[in-house]
C-alpha cells in the first residue's frame, strides 16, 4: 500500500541538517556565554550541552521522536545543573519542527507544554519575578514552539499534498492507458469479427457456386456462367468490405465514402449472393421498419450473414427464410432452415461464427437463441434493442 513519504533525504538533507545544528549550537552558545544568571558560570560543560544539543539535529530526520526526547532531556538536565539560563524554546524548536514534520505534532504539542510547565514550576519557586515570567518569556516561548509545531504540520501537509497529487496524476495515467488497451482489444475484436463474417461467408458461397459450375460446365453452360458471375460478385463484395475495413485501419480519414458497416439495406444483397447457388430463401419484413443506429442495423445484418452462412456450410438445406420483425422497442431477426436441424456440424452453438454472433448481439444488449426450426431445422432468433444498451 503507498504510503505518504517523510521528509526527503540524502546529501542535501544531510547538508542542511549540519548547518542547522551549527546554527542551535550558536544560538544556544551565546545565550550561554551571555551569562545571564545560574550558580554556575560558563563553563567547558556548558559549551559541550550546546554542542550536543545541534548534533542531535543531524539525526531529526531518520529518528525525530528520538532527536526530541534527547533534546528535551538534554535541556532540562542543563537547567538542573544550573547552568546560564538558555530558555526552552530556541534549543527545542527545531526539534519540535522535526517531529511535527514527521506526522507527531501532538506529541510535540505534549512535551512543549509539560516542559514549560515544570520550568515555570521551578522557577517560580525559586522566586522568579511572575510578572517577567508569565507576562513576557512565558508568551514569548509559547509562540515560538507554536510556530515551530504548526511550521513543521504545515511542510509535512504541503508534501503530503503533492505527493497526492503526483499519485493521482500516476493512477489516472496507468487508468487511461487501461482504457486505451481495452478500446484497442475490442475493435481488434470488433475487425476480427467483421473478417469472420465477410470472409466465411464469401468464402462459402463461393464454395458452393464453385461446385455448381464444376458440375454444370459441360452440360449446362449457361448455368456454369451464372456460378462464375455469382462467384465473381461474392469476391468483389467481399473486396470492398475488406478494403473499406483495411482503409478505417490506416487512417479513418481514408476511404473510398463508403461506410465499413453496411446496414439492412444490403439485405437483399446477403440474400441474393445465397439464392444463385441453388438455396432458396425467403425474405419477410413484418412491423413498420423505422430509422435505426447503425450498429444495430449492421449486427442484424452480421446476423442474418452468418445464419445463412452457417446454412450453406452445415445444414444440407434445400429453403431458408429470413424475417425481420419491427417492433416498438426492438427489431427481431430469425433465420430458419429445413435442413439438418441442431447437432449438425457446428450447429449446436459452438462454431466461431455462431458465438461470435452471441457477442455481438450481446453487447448491445440484446438475446440470441438457437433451436429447432417449425420445418425441423435450424432457427436463429436475434432480439436487437432499438435504444443501445452502454
Amino acid at each position: 500500500m503507498d504510503r505518504c513519504p517523510g521528509p526527503p533525504d540524502g546529501p542535501g538533507a544531510l547538508a542542511v541538517d549540519c548547518l542547522l545544528g551549527a546554527a542551535v549550537t550558536a544560538v544556544v552558545a551565546v545565550a550561554i556565554t551571555a551569562d545571564l544568571g545560574g550558580s554556575r558560570g560558563p563553563d567547558v560543560t556548558a559549551y559541550l550541552f550546546a554542542a550536543g544539543l545541534g548534533a542531535l539535529m543531524v539525526v531529526r530526520r531518520p529518528f525525530p521522536l528520538l532527536a526530541l526526547a534527547a533534546t528535551a532531556t538534554g535541556v532540562v538536565a542543563y537547567h538542573i545543573a544550573d547552568f546560564p539560563p538558555i530558555g526552552l524554546a530556541i534549543p527545542l524548536a527545531a526539534a519540535l519542527f522535526s517531529a511535527a514534520e514527521a506526522g507527531r505534532a501532538r506529541i510535540a504539542v505534549v512535551t512543549s507544554a509539560v516542559l514549560l510547565a515544570v520550568s515555570s514550576f521551578f522557577r517560580l519557586r525559586e522566586g522568579e519575578d511572575v510578572g517577567y515570567l508569565l507576562g513576557y518569556e512565558l508568551a514569548s516561548s509559547v509562540g515560538v514552539m507554536a510556530a515551530a509545531i504548526a511550521l513543521g504540520d504545515a511542510v509535512r501537509a504541503r508534501r503530503r499534498w503533492r505527493w497526492e497529487s503526483r499519485r493521482r496524476a500516476l493512477s489516472a495515467a496507468v487508468e487511461r492507458e487501461r482504457e486505451a488497451e481495452s478500446r484497442v482489444a475490442a475493435e481488434r475484436l470488433r475487425i476480427a469479427r467483421d473478417l469472420h463474417d465477410v470472409l466465411g461467408h464469401t468464402i462459402a458461397v463461393v464454395s458452393l457456386q464453385a461446385d455448381v459450375a464444376a458440375e454444370a460446365l459441360a452440360d449446362d453452360p449457361a448455368s456454369a456462367r451464372s456460378a462464375l458471375g455469382a462467384i465473381r460478385s461474392a469476391s468483389d463484395d467481399a473486396s470492398r468490405e475488406l478494403r473499406a475495413t483495411l482503409g478505417l485501419l490506416r487512417d479513418p480519414a481514408e476511404g473510398d465514402g463508403r461506410s465499413p458497416m453496411p446496414g439492412l439495406d444490403q439485405l437483399g444483397r446477403v440474400v441474393t449472393s445465397v439464392s444463385d447457388g441453388g438455396l432458396t430463401v425467403r425474405t419477410r419484413v413484418e412491423g413498420t421498419p423505422r430509422p435505426l443506429p447503425l450498429v444495430v442495423e449492421t449486427t442484424a445484418l452480421r446476423v442474418v450473414q452468418e445464419a445463412l452462412t452457417n446454412v450453406l456450410r452445415h445444414a444440407d438445406a434445400r429453403h431458408a427464410e429470413v424475417v425481420v420483425r419491427h417492433e416498438e422497442t426492438a427489431v427481431w431477426v430469425e433465420v430458419g432452415d429445413d435442413g439438418r436441424g441442431p447437432g449438425g456440424g457446428h450447429r449446436d452453438g459452438a462454431g466461431q461464427g455462431l458465438r461470435g454472433m452471441c457477442e455481438r448481439v450481446g453487447l448491445l444488449g440484446g438475446s440470441v437463441e438457437l433451436g429447432r426450426a417449425p420445418s425441423g431445422g435450424f432457427l436463429v432468433t436475434a432480439r436487437l434493442p432499438r435504444e443501445v444498451v452502454a
